[in-house]
């Protein structure tokens, strides 16, 4: 947009297979030179991993018998990896579950096949969430195939935003703000929570004193599981949160503020017959009452603040 809107303007107008139900000044001196970030490299040990279960519980009684002695050897160890503590997870197990969460949903929605691209958006992401409270995180961006308008974040520092969404974007402040949504959602731990809740009522309150989970079946449960509930309804307070920290993110990057406001009023003049937006209705407030919690949380405060909108240096998909 050429001209800078005012928050009360903007705000006055007012997430088939697993895709389907799924699906957040200095700035001209940062690099784009940042390697785009390879999905598949990350979960290679997490697929790794999976095989060596499935190989081990097809080995050959034979095989098993000469290995009983080393795998008695190594059961503290095992016994050690596969515990997980879902009532306070350590930034470590955040990570690795956010890892195979987002392995999980790379299986139904591929990335785009465009290295350049992919390169362009951790390298926005990541300078976006270098702003949070929460920088130290091996932050990880993708864009990925589905014409869906949605976006997703998994616990650690996993987050991606459909090619459909992207395309619905003008310029590189409108991403810095989804980014900056998304990027709150894993500062707040917000799916995490949901995640953990949910497990430890499974587990049962006979186990609730137990501080540790221990049981594999609970643990791959909880990846399965993990982008479905991040695809549901997160409650309200927890959206307007993430707008909240994402436009502040954002601004703090050096961008201009009302890029996720922009965005938000692009959505909510979609229709609700429209299937590409359908998910996101159903899973977010809608797009107006985004706005309108925004602009009674920030008000004026911003409307003196400039930034970039860098739509000159916004990568255009092929």
């Amino acid at each position: 947009m050429n001209a800078k809107p005012r928050v009360t303007s903007i705000m006055s107008t007012h997430k088939r297979n697993l895709i389907s139900t799924l699906l957040a000044s200095l700035l001209g001196l940062v690099s784009l030179q940042s390697a785009a970030f390879d999905f598949k490299g990350a979960l290679k040990d997490a697929v790794e991993k999976e095989i060596g279960q499935k190989t081990d519980s097809q080995t050959n009684p034979a095989e098993a018998a000469s290995s009983t002695d080393s795998a008695k050897a190594n059961s503290t160890t095992a016994s050690q990896e596969a515990a997980f503590n879902w009532k306070n997870p350590s930034t470590t197990e955040e990570i690795s579950l956010g890892r195979e969460i987002a392995g999980n949903l790379l299986g139904a929605a591929p990335l785009v096949k465009d290295a350049a691209l992919q390169k362009y958006v951790n390298s926005v992401g990541r300078w976006v969430a270098s702003q949070s409270e929460r920088p130290e995180l091996p932050w990880r961006f993708g864009v990925i195939e589905s014409e869906d308008l949605n976006a997703f974040a998994a616990p650690g520092g996993y987050i991606m935003l459909t090619k459909g969404l992207y395309r619905k974007l003008q310029n590189e402040a409108q991403l810095a703000g989804v980014l900056g949504h998304e990027i709150a959602h894993v500062v707040k731990k917000h799916q995490l929570k949901v995640l953990q809740k949910q497990q430890l009522l499974s587990m049962g309150a006979g186990l609730l004193s137990d501080k540790y989970a221990k049981d594999n079946a609970l643990i791959s449960k909880a990846i399965g599981s993990g982008a479905e509930i991040s695809a549901r309804s997160l409650d309200k307070s927890a959206e307007y949160e993430a707008d909240r920290l994402g436009l502040s993110y954002a601004t703090r990057a050096g961008y201009e503020p009302y890029g996720l406001a922009e965005v938000l009023q692009t959505l909510g003049q979609s229709s609700s017959n429209d299937a590409s937006v359908a998910l996101l209705f159903k899973t977010h407030p809608h797009p107006d009452e985004r706005l309108t919690a925004l602009s009674e949380s920030v008000g004026s405060q911003l409307d003196k603040i400039t930034g970039k909108t860098l739509e000159n240096r916004f990568y255009l998909l092929k």
